[in-house]
């Protein structure tokens, strides 16, 4: 005779209880593994817990080898607040946030990739959020890549060899329906190691705005990202491909017809990575 559904029942719910628990050890497991790893580091005299190039990839992975029931928002919000917390238990940091245009977005956002336990502290404008991270002993600033009109060149800011830099863009895994979507620049003072430079950030001044620069930059693989008013030419923030040397954004720009071309990097991310529709 088959099993009565309750029986059934009963034992699906114990298989649940027991994976629970195993996932609750492995976390505890995990955690100790970062405390030998944060003793590791004190001897060897410290360094930033941010590893940008490594976050990428392991959300790259954890994407790919999805399936199932479970909605990939879920695994990859699971997975965003396992690893931001984690690197808070090994050097507490704050996420500092311009939420000039509305929080609503950016505070998604935060909370989607940091979660709760690492402490949120709101900005009124890009530049507060600049001054903020490079005033702090080891935090992190969060700046919408369309800062709107008012946000003026903050990426100036940027320019010069101790002062923050761009070392991520959110999402690491972006889809059409993301539940914190908005496209993000994550940026933080200088990492000696472990940041992703497949796409290259430049500051870059010129006379004025001429609409051949889109497809200048656009031919070399990269994108203008924002353009503003500073003194009496034009600022602009332009990404291209890691691969590209330095020079390239330049010469792509005088080509277009720009005069007076100064560039500065700024800072670098991974490669934005597009997950598969379902289905698809």
């Amino acid at each position: 005779m088959s099993s009565p559904p309750s029986d059934d029942l009963a034992r699906l719910r114990v298989d649940i209880d027991r994976i629970d628990s195993e996932m609750h050890a492995l976390l505890m497991e995990r955690g100790r593994i970062i405390d030998t790893l944060i003793a590791i580091k004190a001897r060897q005299g410290g360094g930033s817990a941010f590893r940008p190039a490594r976050e990428a990839s392991m959300m790259r992975a954890l994407v790919s080898r999805h399936k199932g029931l479970l909605p990939l928002d879920t695994v990859e919000g699971i997975w965003r607040v396992i690893i931001s917390t984690f690197t808070y238990v090994q050097a507490p940091y704050c996420v500092h946030v311009d939420v000039s245009r509305g929080d609503a977005g950016i505070r998604d956002s935060a909370r989607f990739h940091f979660g709760f336990t690492v402490p949120f502290a709101p900005h009124m404008s890009p530049r507060a959020v600049v001054e903020a991270v490079n005033g702090s002993g080891g935090d992190l600033g969060l700046l919408a890549v369309d800062a709107g009109p008012n946000a003026g060149p903050w990426w100036l800011q940027l320019i010069g060899p101790s002062t923050p830099k761009v070392i991520a863009r959110l999402p690491f895994v972006e889809r059409a329906d993301h539940p914190a979507g908005m496209p993000v620049l994550v940026i933080s003072k200088p990492l000696a190691d472990g940041t992703a430079r497949d796409v290259v950030l430049e500051s870059v001044r010129v006379d004025r705005w001429r609409e051949s620069y889109v497809q200048a930059i656009g031919d070399l693989g990269g994108e203008v990202m924002g353009a503003a008013a500073h003194n009496s030419g034009l600022a602009l923030l332009v990404a291209r491909p890691g691969a590209l040397g330095p020079g390239v954004v330049r010469q792509a720009l005088l080509g277009a017809g720009a005069a007076d071309v100064r560039s500065d990097e700024i800072g670098a991310h991974a490669q934005r990575f597009v997950a598969p529709q379902p289905g698809a």
